[in-house]
């Protein structure tokens, strides 16, 4: 993020950038594209020892944050992980571990937070709102049983769910929205890989035929359901947005240095007024993207009264110009960075998918309208 970090914030920073460097490059990320679980256990532990996953989890059950803004300290890491493409279910974790800490009773929080921190228990949320091909409302529904909850429903472009250790399910009871957290695999959980665009990330869909959820494992019992699932959502396009321009800002430079090598007519296609003009209207579209998602993350942290509206304009803004600057990285290079051998194309399959996780841009851009509309009355 380019705000004004402090001194433990940029050591922070430095420090995840050499670990992915020395123990997760790009050539392990390659490496791991037809693997099932997709991602570097030994990385993902270091991230453990790091506090990569409790920066939102109180110290009581393990938790640090490197400064009084957790979810800032969280946007930095994420940032990072887009620069590599990291493939590590680090925001499905943060985004269970942060409704754990907040709306779950003691027992669920004594029961799973701590392997939640350390990174021996991996999350992920099943049922968000806003995800492609359940728009609005989950579409897992609860009725009450003598034995607790039963579940039934789809969930669809679940991250991270084929090494899922722990759900979070988000679905709808009498019509509201209630919270579960399941253990997977569960008996009535079946979770079925996606073939994804992205060759560094692993989905699935989630299905619940009659799964039983008993009542120690409802959250938000003593909190608005509502809210509980909105601030979810708000952290989750925090982190997806710092990722993205992670992924942009590392894509450009890419771009740039091929700019600076590819030789025509004797000279470095970098150097001709009519490319250098696009790059430099991309960094200027990026730097705005930097900037919206640092103000919706601050405003999330500090739960403005404007962080609803902050973090739809930032995915608004950032999905739609990450994938519009990666594409036109693609024709800088000549089509080379869509090439299996040049490393454009990771960056921009994440982008594209980014895009559409967790709403489109112009799902988000209609929100936008619905709450400006709702002050306005």
């Amino acid at each position: 993020m380019d705000w004004q970090l402090t001194a433990e914030q940029r050591l922070a920073r430095e420090t995840c950038r050499r670990v992915l460097e020395q123990h997760c490059p790009l050539s392990r990320v390659r490496e791991l594209i037809g693997d099932p679980v997709g991602y570097d256990q030994e990385t993902w532990t270091r991230g453990g020892a790091l506090g990569w996953y409790g920066m939102a989890v109180p110290a009581e059950y393990g938790g640090a944050s490197v400064s009084a803004e957790p979810l800032v300290d969280l946007t930095i890491v994420a940032e990072e992980l887009g620069r590599m493409v990291h493939p590590g279910p680090f925001a499905s974790t943060n985004l269970v571990a942060a409704a754990l800490a907040r709306c779950g009773s003691a027992d669920l929080r004594q029961r799973y937070l701590p392997a939640l921190v350390t990174g021996d228990v991996i999350g992920t949320w099943a049922g968000a709102p806003g995800a492609p091909g359940a728009p609005g409302t989950a579409s897992i529904t609860a009725s009450a049983a003598p034995n607790g909850y039963v579940l039934h429903g789809i969930s669809r472009y679940v991250v991270d769910a084929p090494a899922v250790g722990v759900l979070l399910v988000t679905a709808s009871l009498s019509g509201r929205p209630v919270q579960f957290l399941l253990p997977a695999p569960a008996p009535g959980v079946r979770i079925e890989p996606l073939e994804c665009l992205d060759l560094a990330r692993r989905t699935a869909t989630v299905s619940f035929d009659g799964a039983v959820a008993d009542a120690a494992a409802a959250m938000c019992t003593d909190h608005d359901g509502r809210g509980c699932v909105e601030r979810q959502l708000q952290l989750a396009l925090v982190l997806q947005c710092a990722e993205t321009v992670g992924v942009a800002d590392r894509g450009l430079e890419l771009t740039v240095a091929y700019t600076r090598d590819r030789v025509a007519f004797g000279r470095p296609i970098g150097s001709y007024q009519a490319l250098k003009h696009r790059m430099a209207a991309h960094r200027i579209r990026l730097e705005g993207a930097f900037a919206v998602t640092a103000y919706a993350a601050r405003a999330v942290q500090h739960e403005q009264p404007d962080a609803a509206v902050a973090v739809r304009a930032a995915k608004a803004f950032v999905g739609k110009w990450a994938t519009t600057i990666l594409h036109d990285c693609v024709q800088l290079t000549g089509g080379l960075g869509m090439t299996w051998d040049y490393d454009l194309h990771l960056y921009f399959r994440r982008a594209i998918s980014n895009e559409q996780l967790f709403g489109s841009p112009d799902e988000h851009c209609r929100s936008l309208v619905d709450l400006v509309a709702g002050w306005a009355a």
